[in-house]
């Protein structure tokens, strides 16, 4: 496994210990190391932070047993993309298969969780392809195209929605994970689409797991509409990235930062490890970072590593 050193300055940034109630600032540098998987021993995380290239599950036999108090993640979507890489999870696939690889590196993310740890876990839905093997790219999203999809699931139909979230979740919780809440992120300003027989998708599944019984989670971190208790549907924009914003507009599945930061907020403490096993772009990682957080990233395409640190630097 090789490792290297990076340093980024921050801007203070007050947060408020949910344990003291008194003021927590972030330090004014926050290093992180770089390594690449596989690692042949476990990794010291000193006070740093780790952004790994590899498999998620593979990458996460590195890490101590429970540092990590909370998880904020989007496994790639089945049938949903093609990000270019052997490995990859959800282009070739069969569903009972992306389920299961899913499922079996979240034994490693349950390993390296607290006894009071989270997951956040966003996952989108899809439909079948009626057994067509490619995706032709939609005039209002060009992102959608796919040169190979897996076949359409036994059992079902052509032009089923699948139900792709349920059928995670449901597996998690048979692995021994709790469902504690399943949140609907309604996306306002969702992209459109061409189809002509359903209603335009415009919103995602988030589920909160937890690892046992009781956890971490600050009910008064983030409020609701009027200063409310936070409902489980949440109005936020999607966030589209230009050139520039540290390149993330590489990345055709960027996770909005309003987003990111309302799950860190919500179930973890200044100065804890926030974990992000599919960092795709690093949303998850900036927001952690912001929040005065340690985090750890992984990430399978060394192109989207080049992308998070180029992220990093430029904020």
């Amino acid at each position: 496994m090789t490792t290297s050193h990076r340093t980024v300055q921050l801007d203070l940034v007050p947060v408020v210990d949910a344990s003291t109630g008194s003021p927590w600032v972030q330090p004014e540098a926050f290093a992180h190391r770089r390594l690449d998987a596989p690692a042949t021993r476990p990794v010291d995380l000193h006070d740093e932070s780790l952004l790994i290239c590899g498999d998620a599950a593979e990458a996460l036999a590195a890490i101590p047993d429970g540092v990590v108090q909370t998880v904020v993640t989007s496994p790639p979507y089945w049938s949903l993309r093609d990000y270019g890489i052997e490995m990859q999870t959800g282009r070739d696939d069969e569903l009972g298969d992306y389920v299961a690889k899913v499922v079996e590196a979240f034994e490693e993310v349950r390993r390296v969780l607290r006894n009071d740890g989270t997951v956040w876990l966003n996952v989108g839905d899809s439909y079948t392809s009626g057994n067509r093997r490619y995706r032709a790219p939609d005039r209002k999203n060009r992102a959608r195209a796919m040169a190979v999809r897996p076949p359409t699931p036994r059992g079902l139909k052509p032009k089923d929605l699948i139900g792709v979230p349920w059928r995670l979740a449901l597996a998690l919780q048979e692995a021994g994970w709790w469902i504690r809440a399943e949140v609907i992120w309604h996306k306002p300003n969702a992209h459109p689409e061409s189809v002509r027989d359903r209603p335009t998708r415009a919103h995602e599944t988030i589920f909160l797991l937890s690892k046992s019984q009781n956890y971490y989670y600050r009910i008064d971190a983030v409020q609701g509409p009027n200063q409310r208790r936070l409902r489980t549907v949440w109005d936020l924009n999607t966030e589209p990235r230009r050139a520039g914003d540290g390149d993330v507009a590489g990345h055709p599945a960027v996770m909005p930062m309003t987003l990111a930061r309302r799950c860190v907020a919500i179930t973890s403490a200044p100065g804890a490890i926030v974990l992000d096993p599919y960092a795709g772009s690093g949303t998850t990682l900036l927001a952690a970072r912001d929040l005065g957080r340690r985090w750890i990233g992984v990430e399978l395409n060394p192109s989207f590593v080049e992308l998070i640190e180029r992220g990093l630097g430029s904020r």
